[in-house]
């Protein structure tokens, strides 16, 4: 009696603060993190939004995705038109779904309760939360190569190639396993901080790395003999075989966005009024991350000339400095690398942990908020192997496509429900009540027909996908899975469309009509008329269960 006694206060304390008034369900779907964001925390405002896109787009992995379309054979300016036209559809994309944030105040997974039902929407509140564990660990690891650069500039016998991998594996060094873990170590007090609060980190982050940035440009040209010999190297490619692999590079460059535009309201309900997450965006993720592609296309390009091959990795191209230079390259290199791991450190925070950490909340909300679900994440990032997916630049785009194909169908239904079925109208209070005649319980807490949506939208690419990683599959297959983002979205969209036309679902407006405003005191405790309501309909079921017995 006295251990489970003791067993119940050390569940106790671990509960989270919860409101006054929620009932037991409730405290399934709401915790202080998942509530609508109260004007005092709304903090973010037009240069914060280009501050955290300028922040995000200086990272290793947007780098490496252009790169990889120099190693695919496009030249440089294919390339970077690609670039802009991937990350001009993402800009669009992550203003469409981020909108709902921006009005209402409430995140992804709040968000995504009405399209999928109360409970429905825990499956792809999972995957989200799944994924970005996985990429959690992707961006540590590439972080701690930075560090073993920055720590390899001061002791060359700091080698990945003299050190052979712990656990008996080959497939990396202990020097690599042990940078990962360094960086890993460093990246954890970051993790503690609010989200209305870390914009300061973005803004340091938009100020010193994009320096950093441009000197490894300027240094490379320098290597290289100059622009000139760089922009005259033409695509190694022609015919169909330029024309797929320059939509191949768009679809990368969404593809690096599938997650970001599907959780942009995880960061868009902080703004201080909807019209600064609006043009912000819209402006600043193509350019920033065209400058930043910019600069890791004329890199790699850079790399052919200086080492006769193309180096798609911008660290990799660093450990070649380390190689042939002297005790000065070596501190540039350092410097760099240093640069380098801070974007990786704030890309990580903004693409992932604060992603996870609402995930997980909304999982688990009695339990979890958003600083505990992003140690959490931290803790699954040391489980993972990441440098498998770096292994190469087809792997590491591979990846990113088979991540766009689970990701867009969510976003063509979440789009759909918002601004066609629903005409901008959601009833806040009802995303967090359990009550089974409430209008987003559907069936059983789960709404079908966004399931139905959903998975026509995967089913569409998942042909293509299996030809991807080596299946022999029929040539219309790949090219429609080189088009996954936006055949998943379309397909997605028209049926979850449809299906709402043929079969009307409840709270939705004739007219758009927003009605974020109406948040502004909203409690969500003490809902007494909502429970009185499930009481008589419980009770109803109850007495017609006891009349079927009886007969």
């Amino acid at each position: 009696m006295e251990r489970r006694s003791r067993l119940r206060r050390w569940i106790t304390k671990l509960q989270v603060p919860s409101e006054p008034g929620v009932t037991a369900t409730q405290l399934m779907l709401i915790n202080h993190d998942l509530k609508p964001v109260e004007k005092e925390r709304r903090q973010w405002g037009s240069w914060n939004f280009v501050g955290f896109w300028i922040a995000d787009c200086f990272n290793i992995n947007t780098w490496m995705i252009s790169s990889s379309m120099i190693v695919g054979g496009l030249s440089w300016w294919q390339a970077w038109l690609c670039v802009w036209l991937g990350y001009f559809f993402s800009a669009c994309f992550v203003v469409l779904i981020g909108r709902t944030g921006a009005v209402y105040h409430i995140g992804f997974s709040v968000v995504n309760r009405a399209p999928f039902g109360i409970w429905g929407s825990m499956w792809p509140v999972f995957n989200r939360a799944a994924m970005a564990c996985i990429w959690y660990g992707v961006q540590a690891y590439i972080g701690g190569t930075c560090v073993y650069l920055m720590i390899r500039s001061i002791w060359l016998s700091w080698d990945r190639t003299k050190m052979p991998g712990p656990f008996g594996t080959d497939a990396t060094s202990t020097p690599d396993y042990v940078s990962f873990v360094i960086f890993w170590l460093c990246s954890l007090p970051a993790l503690w901080f609010p989200v209305h609060q870390i914009r300061h980190l973005f803004t340091v982050k938009a100020f010193v790395v994009p320096p950093v940035g441009i000197a490894f440009l300027i240094w490379a040209v320098v290597r290289a003999g100059g622009v000139g010999p760089i922009v005259r190297q033409p695509a190694t490619i022609s015919g169909s075989d330029l024309a797929w692999e320059f939509i191949k590079g768009i679809m990368s460059s969404i593809g690096n966005f599938a997650a970001l535009i599907i959780n942009n309201s995880d960061f868009s309900r902080f703004a201080r009024r909807p019209q600064a997450a609006l043009f912000p965006q819209l402006l600043a993720i193509p350019l920033g991350f065209a400058v930043t592609s910019f600069i890791g296309i004329i890199v790699s390009s850079s790399s052919m000339l200086i080492y006769q091959e193309a180096i798609w990795n911008p660290l990799d191209l660093l450990g070649h400095f380390i190689e042939d230079g002297g005790s000065a390259q070596r501190f540039g290199v350092f410097v760099i690398a240093l640069g380098f791991a801070l974007a990786q450190l704030g890309t990580n925070i903004a693409a992932n942990s604060v992603a996870a950490g609402t995930d997980m909340t909304a999982l688990f909300p009695k339990f979890i908020n958003i600083r505990r679900g992003s140690y959490i994440c931290a803790v699954v990032a040391l489980a993972m192997c990441p440098y498998n997916l770096l292994s190469s630049s087809s792997s590491f785009t591979t990846y990113l496509s088979a991540y766009s194909v689970f990701l867009c169908s969510v976003a063509g239904v979440m789009a759909t429900d918002y601004y066609i079925v629903r005409r901008g109208y959601l009833n806040a209070r009802e995303l967090y009540s359990p009550s089974k005649i409430g209008p987003y319980y559907y069936n059983h807490g789960i709404h079908w027909r966004a399931y139905v949506a959903y998975i026509c939208g995967i089913a569409i690419n998942v042909v293509g996908f299996a030809g991807a990683v080596g299946r022999e599959v029929p040539k219309g297959a790949t090219y429609i899975y080189n088009l996954n983002f936006f055949c998943g979205f379309t397909v997605s969209s028209l049926v979850y469309w449809g299906l709402c036309k043929v079969s009307p679902i409840p709270e939705t407006s004739d007219t758009w009509m927003e009605v974020g405003d109406a948040l502004d005191d909203m409690e969500i405790g003490n809902d007494a008329q909502v429970k009185e309501l499930e009481d008589e309909v419980d009770g109803g079921e109850k007495e017609r269960d006891t009349r079927h017995e009886k007969v």
